[in-house]
């Protein structure tokens, strides 16, 4: 399991986040705790945190990638057709599966497969 810190943007489905913390992952949600914050608020305090960002939000990657933004790694979730349930076990086997390889990434998860690109 992940002992790394997960900041869940606003646009991550409640789903997501409730299937993590049972599992005992350690997720702020920035829903609960910060709500209206912008997307470069969140991405600067997911990284002072040293947490994981997982987001439905695509902006993250303009943050990332073009302004060039720090991270220690981002899970874009790009679920558009899945049900809330689906969406959870999804994520979940993501981090379960591949916790070595999604720091210091960009991955996205969309119904076909993951890609991860390390920064």
């Amino acid at each position: 399991m992940i002992d790394k810190l997960i900041v869940a943007d606003e646009s991550v489905d409640w789903a997501i986040i409730k299937a993590l913390r049972e599992k005992n992952y350690h997720v702020l949600s920035i829903m609960e705790d910060h709500s209206g914050w912008s997307d470069e608020e969140v991405l600067s305090f997911a990284y002072e945190l040293s947490a994981y960002l997982i987001t439905e939000d695509k902006d993250f990657g303009e943050l990332t990638y073009r302004l060039k933004r720090p991270s220690h790694g981002i899970l874009l979730i790009r679920l558009i057709s899945s049900r809330s349930d689906e969406k959870a076990a999804l994520v979940m086997d993501v981090f379960q599966k591949n916790e070595d390889r999604l720091s210091n990434s960009f991955s996205v998860l969309d119904e076909n497969k993951l890609r991860i690109k390390s920064f």
